[in-house]
């Protein structure tokens, strides 16, 4: 038997880093989109000496044998911890393929679309009891109570349900989660307009990060910062209800300039040669993606002409050997599952 799950990553996050346990509560507006990421479980009857479970992870040629009870984690550390959540039958075995199309540390949430989509899976396999909220709320634990990392709660909720949201986190780690539904023709217009540009250097929770981390945590002068970013992602709700494209590109350069005052090396020298670049095009919207900083990508959201596209993308990777360009499309499902026979 075959399971396959399928699991978008997440763009333009305004309100990114509201999400967070150090800024208690938050609002966050983000956009699903394919590339997804796809995981396989080939499922069968264990046999004498198997391994009960052999992880392909094909973006890094990477294949390998784990026990399901496993508690040292080897190679992918977010994909093997998923599987202590389940219980599952000594019986059976599982060979997990995994990939994605997204660059790795491109700060699109893949690491969450990855987490979504095993645990989906395993659940699935497991009886599929649980709720896209729940399948989230796993995958959030997963890598911050399992493994103690750093981590909002946005990127989990975007690849769980798809679709744009708006999420009004009320107590960390406690949210809700308000789909934004636009009209067909906004929908297609939104999605010939935005453009996603890996920059050709993963992200990584660098020294700027911890600093922001540490002037959060310890400075409630400091927390003033977030407020701009809570107010972008209801500037962001209201400009797509209104199917105000003009407005909502405002409000991504406002949230951009937002992060650049809670540390200006969040919004890094690669990230500024993209946005300059753009500038000289019909380009009315730039969002450093995730928590921003010297790579990851940026969001961009051209204009109602968008003859230039293909010169902009052209000019920005002619400009750096690194930065390319990434097709995307919205995604309307957040995780999909299902069973072949």
């Amino acid at each position: 038997m075959l399971i396959k799950c399928t699991a978008p990553i997440r763009i333009c996050d305004l309100g990114g880093w509201t999400d967070t346990w150090f800024a208690v509560s938050g609002k966050v507006l983000n956009i699903a989109v394919f590339p997804y990421v796809e995981v396989l479980v080939n499922i069968s009857r264990k046999k004498g000496k198997q391994p009960q479970i052999t992880i392909h992870a094909e973006n890094y040629g990477d294949s390998y044998n784990i026990k399901a009870n496993a508690k040292n984690w080897s190679k992918h550390p977010l994909i093997e911890a998923a599987f202590s959540l389940f219980n599952l039958s000594p019986d059976l075995r599982l060979e997990v393929s995994i990939f994605s199309e997204a660059p790795a540390g491109a700060s699109t949430g893949t690491s969450a679309a990855v987490s979504v989509a095993v645990i989906g899976a395993l659940d699935f396999i497991s009886g599929g009891s649980l709720t896209s909220h729940e399948i989230a709320a796993k995958a959030h634990y997963v890598e911050t109570e399992i493994l103690k990392l750093q981590s909002g709660i946005q990127d989990q909720l975007c690849s769980a349900y798809g679709g744009i949201n708006f999420i009004e986190m009320t107590e960390y780690p406690r949210a809700t989660v308000s789909p934004i539904y636009l009209k067909e023709q906004i929908a297609w217009e939104l999605e010939s307009r935005l453009l996603l540009i890996y920059l050709g250097k993963p992200h990584s929770s660098s020294e700027v990060h911890k600093t922001v981390i540490s002037r959060l945590e310890s400075s409630p002068q400091f927390r003033k910062y977030l407020e701009p970013l809570r107010q972008s992602a209801e500037d962001g709700k209201r400009a797509l209800l209104s199917g105000d494209l003009k407005a909502f590109g405002k409000t991504m350069i406002a949230n951009t300039e937002a992060q650049s005052r809670l540390h200006s090396e969040l919004v890094g020298e690669r990230a500024h040669k993209v946005i300059q670049i753009a500038k000289q095009f019909d380009v009315i919207g730039w969002k450093v993606n995730g928590a921003g900083g010297s790579g990851g990508s940026v969001t961009l959201l051209m204009g109602e002409n968008t003859r230039h596209k293909h010169a902009l993308i052209e000019g920005i990777e002619a400009s750096h050997p690194d930065f390319k360009n990434v097709p995307i499309r919205l995604a309307p499902y957040g995780l999909r599952r299902w069973k072949v026979e």
